[in-house]
């Protein structure tokens, strides 16, 4: 299993090194976990520490406890719940290559869905929220942060509550890979044009346009995330070739 900075709680500890056990395929799905003595002694916590976390996952849906038998490992990409996005984004380092894919296509069926609704429902409140803007700061981490309140408060709006729940289940990783998109200085200007536009369409509590806005950004947002996150995986390689000296070259 890969190493977990361990927290204060031995409980907390057991469940993250489990979960990111099962998606970087140390415990592949379908297979049966070690047995509870040996799995306790591999986490360094008690054996009633573990039954409460193998309870917590099998409620969520990462494993499925067979009493007086092996617990097995679910398939979480088919059988997984909500309950299993907030585990699933605190492991990013063993993601499969295409999650932010997925999610980013997601959103682009969704957004301009609660966009829409946010707008027709409480028009001023939107407005209120994009004049908002004009005091962002030009920085990825700022640009991160009002993105993510932006498009929490149109879920809230629309009110459609599991919208919100399916968005709140990437709260945390969705701003630490927006600072990563918003390092490109594209996105940012995408971005701000986007703000602008639903603007607009606020102004005229025009939810039509809300949604052709929202459409339009979602889809240029995908095109702009693989560039980013080109820049970003190349980044550590071109540091590396760098350090190394040149061929037939001098200390």
């Amino acid at each position: 299993m890969r190493p977990v900075r361990e927290p204060y709680r031995p409980a907390a500890y057991a469940e993250q090194a489990l979960i990111s056990a099962i998606l970087d395929g140390t415990f592949p799905a379908g297979l049966a976990l070690p047995a509870e003595r040996e799995l306790a002694l591999k986490l360094g916590v008690t054996r009633p520490t573990l039954r409460e976390v193998l309870g917590r996952l099998a409620r969520d849906g990462w494993v499925v406890i067979r009493h007086g038998r092996p617990t097995l490992v679910n398939d979480i990409w088919r059988h997984g719940g909500l309950g299993v996005i907030s585990g699933v984004v605190r492991c990013a380092h063993a993601l499969p290559p295409t999650f932010v894919d997925n999610l980013l296509d997601l959103r682009l069926h969704i957004a301009p869905y609660y966009a829409r609704l946010a707008v027709e429902r409480s028009a001023e409140e939107v407005s209120a929220l994009l004049d908002e803007r004009g005091a962002l700061a030009n920085d990825p981490r700022a640009f991160a942060a009002y993105d993510w309140r932006l498009h929490y408060r149109l879920t809230v709006l629309s009110g459609n509550p599991i919208v919100t729940l399916i968005l709140n289940g990437f709260e945390g990783f969705y701003e630490r890979m927006a600072r990563l998109y918003f390092r490109l200085p594209r996105a940012k200007d995408a971005s701000r044009d986007f703000y602008e536009g639903l603007s607009r369409a606020a102004s005229r509590a025009d939810g039509a346009a809300a949604e052709r806005v929202t459409r339009k950004a979602m889809e240029a947002s995908i095109t702009l995330w693989r560039e980013a996150s080109l820049r970003w995986r190349e980044a550590p390689e071109k540091a590396e070739r760098a350090r190394r000296p040149s061929p037939g070259g001098g200390a």
